[in-house]
């Protein structure tokens, strides 16, 4: 059986067809531009092939009640072009099959969750840090929605004692978002991530925001694991850093096993690689089928 699953991104629109164990069998990769060519491109991949459902785990924020007039669509976007597109219902119009719907970021640890580092968790969170700064949420088994859907990279955080940065987001300064994405450790910096992997100071202070962000979501959310990437993460040294950094901040409150023995095995990268949004695409297919 053949299901599609599509990583719908800001820059990038990345389509598969996989089966329902997690293999997939093609994929390509559209520029994201405007709607209508964009996914004029993605209709006529799909219709080169005979699947049964699709998944969409897109770019928000999103509509995710089924009971709103506005299911399906992409909302109050500061992408130009994209406010209020149907994104599900252009889909189901032009290839008649079930089109499951969620955000990229539960997208990703639905993968997790289903193949992957977090698989048979029943609570589990995937924090993503680079241009943005996002949070998907399972807990106990399924993925969270609510008023609207979880927007963990904008909590608020404390700041660090040597950091001036005003912070990167237009709403809050000292959200998650402004003071440790990408652009924020650039724009604080003068440099790119990747030119300054050899400053201590740089890194100390990312973990130190990481690490709070964390432990709020730990508070709040009891995580059974903690899967982090993005393209901060990629400077591989920050995964022992963080680690250090939540120890301390937990300061032995949460009093378990997996944290005060086997951190190394709670806050982890993700067993799928560059691959949890679209495998957790492909179940989102695969549920809507269900």
């Amino acid at each position: 059986m053949l299901i599609g699953g599509i990583e719908a991104g800001g820059t990038k629109m990345v389509c598969a067809v996989g089966d329902e164990n997690g293999a997939i069998k093609d994929r390509v990769s559209f520029p994201t531009r405007q709607p209508g060519e964009t996914f004029e491109d993605i209709i006529g991949y799909y219709r080169n092939w005979d699947i049964k459902a699709l998944g969409v785990g897109c770019f928000g924020p999103i509509d995710l009640n089924k009971d709103s007039d506005t299911y399906g669509y992409i909302t109050k976007t500061p992408k130009a072009g994209w406010e209020y597109f149907d994104v599900v219902g252009t889909l189901k119009k032009a290839l008649n099959v079930p089109v499951g719907f969620d955000t990229d970021v539960n997208g990703a640890i639905l993968g997790e969750v289903t193949w992957g580092a977090a698989r048979g968790a029943e609570s589990a969170i995937y924090v993503t840090i680079g241009t943005g700064v996002g949070v998907g949420v399972y807990v106990n088994g399924g993925l969270l929605h609510g008023l609207v859907h979880p927007e963990g990279g904008h909590i608020l955080l404390e700041r660090h004692p040597k950091d001036t940065y005003k912070g990167r987001c237009p709403f809050h300064g000292n959200c998650a978002e402004g003071l440790a994405s990408g652009p924020a450790v650039e724009e604080r910096w003068g440099k790119k991530g990747v030119e300054l992997a050899d400053r201590d100071e740089v890194w100390e202070m990312e973990a130190y925001y990481i690490a709070q962000a964390l432990m709020d979501y730990i508070m709040a959310y009891s995580p059974q694991k903690i899967i982090l990437w993005g393209g901060i993460m990629h400077q591989e040294k920050l995964f022992g850093m963080v680690r250090k950094e939540v120890l301390h901040m937990l300061n032995g409150y949460v009093a378990h096993k997996q944290i005060l023995e086997n951190i190394d095995t709670y806050i982890v990268p993700p067993a799928l690689g560059e691959d949890p949004g679209i495998l957790g695409a492909i179940k989102l297919g695969m549920d809507a089928l269900a």
